[in-house]
């Protein structure tokens, strides 16, 4: 199944990323990649999208455990259901969420790197979580349109 793939995929190279940076830098270190546009920070992250329930990380477990079962529920009973760009974006959002939960579960945090000023750090985890929402959502939108 192509979206076991993509699962795998996604948390493979986030793996590979975060491990990169923890073993390079320490919580804080900052190296310059494009000027003042972007830098790899190591940031351990104990909170969700911009550090909402910081600290609380059992809940978060929970709750991200039960949206991943739910997440993997729909993309093995109802793919065919729906078209490839939906199933994708769920491939890429369990993906990411998976190797979120494997941060939170081993160290206590998301290790975040993604640096770009003023916007909060983030990991590739995110960037596949974003993703595939943004795939989801485009396909609501055009279904949405066919409709009408």
């Amino acid at each position: 199944m192509i979206y076991a793939v993509i699962i795998a995929a996604v948390i493979v190279l986030d793996r590979i990323v975060k491990a990169l940076v923890k073993s390079g830098f320490e919580p804080g270190d900052t190296v310059a990649v494009l000027g003042d546009f972007f830098h790899i920070t190591y940031v351990q992250n104990r909170g969700v999208a911009f550090s909402m329930l910081y600290g609380h990380q059992t809940v978060i477990i929970i709750l991200t455990a039960v949206l991943l079962a739910a997440v993997l529920v729909f993309l093995i009973g109802f793919n065919k259901k729906f078209p490839a760009v939906f199933n994708t974006g769920l491939a890429l959002v369990c993906g990411g969420g998976l190797s979120n939960i494997v941060d939170r579960t081993l160290y206590g945090y998301v290790v975040d790197m993604l640096d770009f000023g003023s916007f909060p750090v983030f990991n590739v985890a995110d960037i596949c979580i974003c993703v595939g929402c943004g795939l989801m959502l485009l396909y609501a939108l055009r279904s949405m349109k066919d409709e009408k």
